[in-house]
């Protein structure tokens, strides 16, 4: 089964190459997709037209999967995963890929073309012509026979090879997990959570107490709790929490092509009629 939650965690099931089932949205509005997409309003046949389109342009869900694709956001998860490879701040990093679930790389251009066009993927199946084009590409499968996402699995087999990398996660219980991999393998790990739209309290001070790098989402707690040690962003930003996650979205930054404003003050800055709405 292929399952991915986008605009909002609405819940899109694939078949076919078409989007066959869709959940509610937690939320309306995403300043995100208004500018990039136009959506004005997040409803459940405004996702699965998403879903479809994504399907239509990247090839997802499919054997035609593009595995290489330009920056969608300046400061997205994956963009900034592929310049901290690119630049060695790390030496790779645990995603995931729809058609093949978790995956390991050093290959920056992998991490983008994997990533840039994912939301939440809750499940999918293998597909034999994506495996192949990340294995061609330097990536290594977790699973390539069920497809499963697994990150703490993932990031075992990536300390294997690697001594510091990335890992995304959705959760508190895999960023603590990966807190006792790192004392354990004596690896760093850079920890990036994602796709934390309607975390509870409990796990949103959990998660950015583990955490390198959030992002906000339409996160309720993560904005009222964060107290970030960098921000890019101001609408569905990206939080840097600890030092190694400082100095890795201010190297990603470095890379946007648009100009930028460097200042100091209280963090977070979050204007109210730029957020996500409601807020979850």
């Amino acid at each position: 089964m292929d399952e991915m939650e986008l605009l909002g965690k609405t819940k899109v099931r694939v078949e076919g190459e078409k989007a066959v089932e869709t959940g509610e949205p937690l939320i309306r509005w995403c300043p995100l997709f208004d500018k990039v997409r136009g959506i004005k309003e997040i409803t459940p046949q405004a996702a699965a037209a998403n879903m479809e389109f994504r399907i239509k342009e990247h090839g997802m869900f499919t054997p035609k999967r593009k595995l290489e694709m330009d920056v969608f956001v300046g400061f997205g998860a994956s963009e900034v995963m592929m310049t901290a490879t690119s630049r060695g701040l790390i030496d790779g990093a645990v995603t995931v890929c729809d058609g093949a679930g978790t995956v390991i790389t050093s290959n920056p251009s992998l991490i983008q073309g994997m990533g840039g066009w994912i939301s939440g993927l809750v499940e999918t199946d293998p597909i034999p012509e994506v495996l192949a084009g990340i294995e061609e590409r330097g990536g290594t499968v977790l699973d390539p026979k069920t497809a499963k996402i697994d990150q703490v699995a993932g990031a075992r087999l990536a300390a294997e090879t690697c001594s510091k990398f990335a890992v995304t996660v959705a959760d508190a219980d895999a960023a603590e997990e990966l807190r006792r991999l790192e004392e354990e393998k004596s690896v760093q790990i850079l920890i990036v959570g994602v796709h934390l739209t309607g975390i509870g309290e409990e796990d949103a001070d959990r998660l950015i107490a583990a955490a390198d790098i959030v992002t906000s989402c339409a996160s309720k707690f993560i904005r009222e709790k964060v107290r970030p040690q960098v921000q890019v962003g101001t609408a569905v930003p990206l939080f840097g929490l600890t030092r190694w996650g400082k100095e890795v979205l201010v190297e990603r930054a470095k890379e946007v092509d648009r100009p930028i404003l460097i200042n100091t003050m209280p963090l977070p800055v979050l204007p109210e009629n730029k957020q996500p709405r409601p807020l979850v």
